[in-house]
């Protein structure tokens, strides 16, 4: 108990990162099979649902940014736990497409007031150095908490499928009590902006700071690149994957009990694969060195491409799993890299979180920009046709990749 109440600003990120992850794994185990199974949405409303949930981070994303860096990260992130709390309560307790569609709203804002202010408020109260080796052992702790939580969702979804998004809901609403507790905000800097609209005001300097440092910083405008390509093919396949495994492998025929402790089984296996790498990550040093996280980065998103396109043609639950894990790890692996490249070319910490919320914004712009054109795709041609358009929209990645390389060198 003294542990959990320990009021160290690295232990509280280590915290927050396991309990978040904990609750939202608690609930995304079943999530996609929630509305599958039980909403009864069909391919083209699956990719709607996420894509009200990234139009709602695409419009909130600056200004909850921006009020981080001008009145609190921390109440910025309280704020954003609960908000996602009540959304997954609202998914859960009514299972009608409408519904679903208002939870989105309640977790897009809530989720951009959590984006770049968690990473903004470590960064301030550690430093920039240590933050690095936070953001990596953040991550592990965040698989941690998955690999816990999903044998508690397997379970408690068998008695229903929509226990676990209840109770995850609950339990985030629970995470913003322990983060008034215990995280404090010492470090912290607010943008001093004078006038009689300083929230308006302060969004105009942080739009300039932006522009010029974009203007002067060729490794940040590919990074961004980056991030939009990544947003544009993730939409379809995250939404899109567990009918095309359940449909190509004959999964149809099992159970609801069945389908449960399979895709809870791959959700498990996924996360225990990406706990050992990042776990080698740590023990390495390619994490300190912006080169080796460009290398790491490209190979990820190659293994993306070709598991992708493998995926879409595979009829075997063996391969659809051996792909669909290659994917996802790849994808866990990749976030914390791209965070610490993020965090180390932020010319400034008065503006951190709104860059790490345009990082999310520009990512969202790609899933809104996508999301429904895949989702058509998948409901006039087939689901196996959108997946493989997926992988051909993210491989723009490697060209970019390559030139941050290059740009390193020079």
């Amino acid at each position: 108990m003294q542990n959990i109440l320990n009021k160290n600003p690295y232990n509280v990120y280590i915290h927050t990162c396991f309990l978040s992850q904990l609750f939202f794994t608690l609930i995304f185990t079943v999530n996609l099979l929630y509305h599958v199974q039980v909403v009864k949405l069909h391919p083209l409303e699956l990719v709607l649902v996420g894509t009200v949930l990234e139009l709602s981070v695409f419009i909130f994303e600056i200004p909850t940014g921006v009020i981080s860096d001008l009145k609190s990260r921390k109440l910025s992130i309280i704020i954003g736990y609960f908000l996602i709390g009540v959304g997954f309560l609202v998914e859960g307790l009514i299972p009608v497409f409408i519904a679903v569609i208002l939870s989105q709203i309640f977790w897009g804002i809530g989720y951009t007031f959590t984006s770049g202010s968690l990473q903004a408020w470590i960064s301030d109260e550690i430093g920039e150095e240590r933050a690095a080796g936070a953001f990596i052992n953040g991550a592990k702790a965040g698989n941690l908490g998955q690999i816990i939580a999903i044998p508690l969702s397997i379970l408690t979804a068998i008695f229903t499928l929509n226990l676990p998004i209840i109770i995850g809901g609950l339990c985030m609403i629970g995470l913003t009590v322990y983060l008034m507790i215990n995280m404090k905000e010492e470090n912290f800097i607010p943008m001093r902006v004078e006038g009689p609209s300083p929230a308006r005001d302060s969004m105009k300097i942080n739009i300039k700071k932006i522009a010029f440092s974009f203007k002067g910083n060729r490794l940040l405008r590919l990074l961004f690149l980056i991030a939009l390509f990544f947003g544009i093919y993730s939409e379809g396949f995250d939404r899109l994957w567990l009918t095309h495994f359940i449909e190509s492998s004959s999964l149809s025929y099992f159970s609801e009990k069945n389908l449960v402790i399979i895709t809870g089984g791959i959700h498990f296996l996924v996360v225990i694969g990406s706990f050992l790498i990042l776990h080698l990550i740590n023990r390495s040093s390619i994490h300190k060195h912006l080169r080796l996280i460009y290398i790491s980065l490209f190979i990820g998103s190659l293994l993306i491409i070709c598991s992708l396109i493998s995926f879409s043609y595979s009829t075997s639950i063996i391969s659809l799993l051996t792909f669909y894990m290659i994917i996802q790890m790849a994808r866990q692996i990749m976030q914390p890299l791209e965070e610490i490249w993020l965090n180390t070319i932020i010319p400034e910490s008065s503006v951190r979180a709104t860059f790490f919320s345009m990082k999310g914004q520009v990512d969202s712009i790609g899933q809104i920009s996508c999301g429904p054109i895949i989702g058509g795709i998948a409901s006039i041609l087939s689901i196996k046709t959108a997946i493989f358009i997926s992988a051909m929209l993210i491989s723009p990645v490697l060209y970019l990749l390559r030139k941050a390389l290059k740009v390193s060198r020079g």
